[in-house]
């Protein structure tokens, strides 16, 4: 079959071909190994001509174990024959305690393909293919092998998938066939189904960061209204007379600030009347009595401008509003450990802080503030309200918990649908629970001792570089790519755009499944990104089948051809039956 070695380049060897029948359609990627004294050195056909095979090196055989990598060289004399089995279950895994079952080898016949489970599982995995390549059938399959696997009850997982089109639902729902200690929870923002659980997000749960994306802040001078904002939504939680206080004191500051500007006297009632119809207590409405020596007036009645242009009644307001001043008392109101409000109460809160700390003054502040208001108003009076409706207080544990659990008992797969809200929202859902997860796994004393799985299909719309960044100062999956595998979050990405794609996050993935993509601009992504990838492999990747991937990374001892089961049941992510559909029926 081989005969002997011509020439040795830095990272392939030319073999002279002694045909034998129909050998040469045989070779084509098969794996050889070259042997000289102790040493055993793996390489894969990649051409062959009439005459000669050239084989690519990728490393070697020490013992059991395989070191990739071209370091050391055949020599000339090396004798060259095809892998045996042994060799095979050393680059494409066996069946053990430790592993999972991934697929079956399109080059060796009925030669299965694991990866160690801690290799694949406790690093960053992508997936990427064009639509309609396999993405959603190898996912599903690869989750359905962890709970198929003999070797071990994976009672403890959390895997939550963010399905951009609720496709994952079929795939999943009937887990417990496989074993009753499994349970699958299908969450969603439009339940249609017995089964389906709504998703409700705490907004109380929520950091300064998080309603600056739910409000789609864009500058930093609405971070500041919202950090005064949530302060207050925090402290007018408690129902106290100090808080009634605080309210009367916010406002009596206000309107002593319009009485103090250089404004006429029309200006100055214009904004204290606009701050009384956004901000109104017992003590200051327009219909509160305001008690002068033998005399009452309606506090509206007390803005009378007289023939000099000056409020009628200047001291008996200034004295009203002097008697409800306590610059000290905010300071001493100690922030409630278990603040519970709404979002009609940040907007409370919002109209409270608006009228201070000089906001309505400053007109680019006032131009700021409009925007937040107006973008609360409208997730508050939409059909999206209902996904931050929550009847009791829980603490971040209790409430990521509550994602897990359905009907007392623990759910392996949480399915986070997403596909009846547009994409903004949706990308805020998928940040503010990353992010709610991450500062978990960060709180717990023992770290990484509950592992999160976070598997976001559609990767490309919510996994990108945004604003973030500028106004926040991080993006939250860079900082899970980056930091996350220390506490045991995990991030899967399932995209068919990776170019789209935040490239500081793919270039933290350690496992890559590719399957077929053809567009240019994908293939010359991942090549420049990934620096173990060869441009054999973005070849391959032109013309696989579909459900045929290529997979690299820390879990694979070298780049391996892997063709997928397909999952049963299938996920929804068939195409369209349009002759089915075309049909002249009532269907």
């Amino acid at each position: 079959m081989f005969g002997k070695i011509k020439y040795i380049s830095d990272n392939n060897a030319i073999v002279e071909l002694n045909k034998e029948g129909n050998v040469i359609a045989n070779l084509m990627n098969l794996h050889v190994v070259f042997e000289s004294g102790q040493d055993k050195l793996l390489g894969e056909v990649k051409n062959i001509d009439d005459e000669t095979v050239k084989i690519e090196l990728l490393g070697e055989f020490q013992g059991e174990r395989f070191i990739a990598g071209t370091i050391k060289k055949p020599t000339l004399t090396s004798t060259l024959r095809v892998i045996n089995d042994e060799e095979l279950n050393i680059i494409m895994g066996s069946n053990n305690p430790n592993s999972l079952y991934i697929g079956k080898s399109p080059i060796y016949a009925n030669r299965s393909i694991y990866a160690g489970i801690n290799d694949l599982f406790s690093n960053h995995l992508a997936i990427f293919g064009n639509s309609g390549s396999g993405k959603s059938c190898s996912v599903s399959r690869i989750i359905q092998n962890i709970f198929l696997n003999q070797n071990f009850l994976a009672f403890n997982a959390n895997l939550f998938i963010f399905d951009a089109y609720g496709e994952y639902k079929n795939a999943f729902r009937g887990i417990n066939q496989i074993n009753p200690n499994y349970q699958y929870k299908f969450l969603t923002t439009n339940p249609t189904e017995d089964t389906d659980m709504p998703l409700h997000i705490p907004v109380y749960l929520l950091t300064n960061d998080d309603i600056a994306l739910l409000l789609n802040a864009d500058n930093h001078a609405q971070l500041t209204i919202i950090e005064r904002t949530m302060k207050l939504a925090k402290l007018f939680s408690q129902t106290t007379p100090e808080i009634e206080r605080l309210k009367d004191h916010l406002i009596a500051k206000a309107i002593q600030s319009v009485l103090f500007s250089n404004q006429n006297a029309a200006g100055k009632k214009n904004d204290i009347f606009t701050i009384i119809a956004s901000c109104s207590t017992a003590n200051f409405s327009m219909n509160t009595e305001i008690k002068g020596i033998g005399y009452t007036r309606r506090f509206a009645d007390c803005f009378g401008i007289d023939s000099k242009g000056e409020f009628g009644e200047s001291v008996l307001i200034n004295e009203y509003i002097a008697s409800h001043l306590d610059d000290e008392l905010e300071a001493t109101i100690p922030m409630p450990e278990k603040p519970f409000f709404t979002l009609k109460d940040i907007a409370r809160a919002l109209d409270f802080a608006l009228i201070g700390e000089g906001f309505l003054t400053n007109r680019i502040m006032q131009d700021s503030a409009i925007i937040l208001k107006v973008r609360l108003h409208s997730i508050i009076n939409g059909s999206n309200a209902k996904i931050f409706e929550v009847n009791e207080y829980m603490a971040l544990e209790q409430y990521i918990s509550s994602l897990i659990i359905l009907n007392n008992r623990r759910s392996q797969i949480v399915n986070i649908n997403l596909e009846d809200i547009d994409d903004n929202l949706a990308k805020v859902i998928v940040k503010i629970i990353s992010k709610m997860t991450f500062d978990f796994a960060k709180s717990r004393k023992i770290r990484a001792s509950i592992p999160f799985h976070l598997i976001i299909e559609e990767a490309h719309r919510y996994v990108v570089a945004d604003n973030d960044k500028f106004l926040l100062g991080y993006n939250i999956f860079e900082r899970i790519a980056k930091e996350g595998r220390k506490y045991g979050v995990i991030i899967d990405l399932i995209s068919q755009r990776p170019v789209d794609i935040s490239e500081t996050v793919v270039a933290q993935m350690s496992n890559f499944l590719v399957l077929k993509m053809t567009h240019p601009k994908d293939l010359e992504y991942i090549e420049k990104m990934l620096p173990n990838v060869s441009s054999d492999i973005i070849e391959k990747l032109n013309s696989l089948q579909s459900g045929t991937l290529v997979s690299f990374g820390n879990a694979f001892k070298i780049p391996l051809l892997i063709k997928m089961d397909l999952p049963d049941p299938l996920p929804y992510s068939s195409n369209c039956n349009v002759i089915e559909r075309w049909k002249g029926t009532n269907n």
